[in-house]
């Protein structure tokens, strides 16, 4: 355009010139060789002019003449870059898409057209094409080589990275990503893995200074920085805890400033602050975390934030917390294991059975379990919740790679990723709690629960209990006779008739041959009253007199006993 613009501005400089000269006529006189030439102003300045042009063509035409031969040769090299640059680009294109046969074939071309001096890319095409054809250690050969070139260093330690993850060579690929990142910090895929590195290896004050080095050159986003930065400093603070808790103290707080949402560096810094019987700040600190998103940790760590508290101090913590964040789970769970130990069991009890209806989980039917057995001690409730518990989705964890750890990790043991430790619900329990006719799971369970069991006087021991023709009877009417737990199934519970015993009985000779044998009249003695005596709740059915008798374990006993005609001291036993 400015081109044109100053051709336009000399054509009107000249077209006024000789419009200027058009208006002042006048005569030009040359004396020349004895010759006196005479002719108008305006003819001699056309003249002239024309003799310029004149000139400045002769000229023009002489160098075109001149350099043709390197024109001519200059053009072939450029028509000839021109396709092989095309060719590079269909090689590239082609092994992208993993045309092996087509990337070959433009490999071959474009080194028949260019020069591998003078154009690098033509040592990616060839990589390429070997990886795609399966050639691994010629691709490598070929990384290598540009590694070596100062102009191909980053793409060659990068293609070199990539083949050692892909053999599982970690240390190989650790050294080519901190060369690459000392080299070039401004690569995130370099400085990103040199940081995973050095944090799998627990050097927490180079990470730092490379995480630092990376955010000045605005490699990272400024977001994920700060998130890095707060986990390595929660890495490094938990690591100082016990030798250090002033220095722990410090790098948690940083790291709070960086992310007030990370919960194991808010856990760090209140540890540190009661071991320095900073109760004030740690509790503000634990709040702060608190009041953003309950956690079970931070409310276990507020509530025996002073070990020489009572009961009734920690349950009134847990109110505190409960307070602030009313109708969540968490905090109903922390004021129902309070309560518990303050020996407060209904308010247990109802704040527990809140938690259920909220998030039925595992660890809040371990809890009634827990409650019932302090409260009723009704071992038919205490299965119940039990059995719940193992029905319920499990809680929420430290998750990170399909790892489940009981403690938070700054790096993943799988993949050695920074930050990858995520508090959240196992992958098999994360669609959340079951319906049930339209109630939720933990609303089920608490409809469902069995009513107490009223103990009578009459009730036998367990080791002298009755046994009766094979009966149903419903779980409402089985009572307990001591305080040891006996299985009772969900429907019915099934008696069997008396069978000899698995173990041998022995007795006194010559009780036994006078058929005066105390234990065997009180077996004969239970045998018929068991048989005698109507079967409770259901209607049972009367078993044939010839049906033969099998023992309860499904066949005759391997021991057939001791011999008769043995004598020995007479021992008890216990009918089962």
């Amino acid at each position: 355009m400015i081109r044109i613009l100053i051709f336009v501005l000399i054509v009107l400089a000249l077209g006024a010139g000789f419009s200027w000269l058009a208006d002042r006529p006048g005569e030009l006189s040359l004396v020349w060789m004895g010759q006196r030439i005479e002719t108008s102003l305006m003819v001699g300045a056309t003249l002239l002019v024309a003799l310029i042009a004149a000139i400045l063509l002769v000229v023009w035409l002489v160098r075109v003449i001149w350099f043709s031969p390197h024109s001519i040769a200059r053009y072939f090299r450029v028509r000839k870059r021109d396709r092989g640059y095309q060719a590079l680009s269909t090689g590239l294109i082609a092994a992208g898409a993993g045309d092996a046969i087509l990337a070959r074939k433009m490999t071959a071309r474009t080194r028949g057209l260019l020069s591998a001096d003078q154009e690098p890319l033509i040592h990616l095409l060839e990589a390429q094409t070997a990886l795609i054809e399966g050639k691994h250690d010629d691709a490598r050969r070929k990384f290598e080589r540009m590694a070596e070139d100062p102009e191909t260093r980053e793409l060659g330690l990068r293609g070199l990275y990539l083949e050692a993850k892909r053999l599982g060579a970690n240390e190989a690929a650790r050294q080519y990503a901190e060369r690459a990142a000392d080299k070039a910090p401004h690569l995130a895929w370099a400085t990103l893995a040199t940081l995973d590195e050095r944090s799998q290896a627990g050097r927490w004050d180079e990470a730092v200074h490379l995480l630092d080095q990376s955010r000045t050159s605005h490699v990272i986003d400024r977001k994920e920085a700060d998130r890095k930065k707060a986990v390595l400093l929660t890495a490094r603070a938990r690591e100082k805890l016990d030798a250090d808790p002033k220095a722990a103290r410090d790098d948690a707080l940083a790291a709070l400033k960086l992310d007030a949402t990370l919960v194991p560096a808010g856990l760090i810094a209140a540890k540190a602050l009661f071991r320095e019987d900073n109760l004030r700040k740690a509790a503000s600190v634990l709040e702060k975390l608190w009041k953003h998103a309950p956690h079970p940790d931070v409310a276990k760590a507020y509530v025996r934030a002073r070990s020489g508290d009572s009961a009734v101090d920690r349950l009134k913590r847990a109110r505190k917390l409960e307070a602030w964040k009313p109708n969540n789970a968490i905090s109903l769970m922390a004021v129902a294991e309070s309560a518990l130990e303050a020996r407060e069991l209904a308010l247990a009890r109802s704040m527990a059975e809140a938690a259920a209806r909220i998030a039925p989980t595992e660890s809040v039917f371990l809890l009634l379990a827990d409650i019932e057995e302090a409260d009723t001690g009704d071992e038919g409730r205490i299965r119940h919740w039990m059995n719940q518990a193992l029905k319920s989705p499990r809680d929420a964890a430290w998750i990170a790679d399909g790892v489940v750890s009981q403690e938070w990790l700054p790096v993943s043991p799988v993949s050695g990723r920074l930050d990858a430790f995520e508090w959240k619900m196992p992958v098999n329990t994360i669609d959340g709690p079951l319906e049930e006719g339209g109630i939720s799971r933990g609303e089920a369970a608490i409809r469902s629960l069995p009513p107490l069991a009223a103990p009578t006087s009459a009730q036998r021991p367990v080791e002298v209990q009755e046994e009766a023709t094979t009966s149903a009877v419903p779980v409402e009417t089985v009572e307990r006779t001591t305080a040891f737990a006996v299985p009772v199934p969900t429907e019915s519970v099934i008696v069997h008739e008396p069978v000899e015993p698995a173990h041998p009985i022995v007795v006194r000779e010559a009780d036994e041959a006078n058929g005066t044998d105390p234990v065997r009249k009180e077996d004969a003695a239970i045998a018929a009253k068991a048989s005698s005596q109507p079967a409770s709740g259901t209607a049972s059915a009367a078993k044939p007199a010839e049906a033969p008798v099998e023992p309860f374990f499904g066949r005759p006993p391997d021991d057939p006993g001791v011999r008769k005609d043995r004598v020995a001291e007479k021992t008890t036993f216990k009918i089962f």
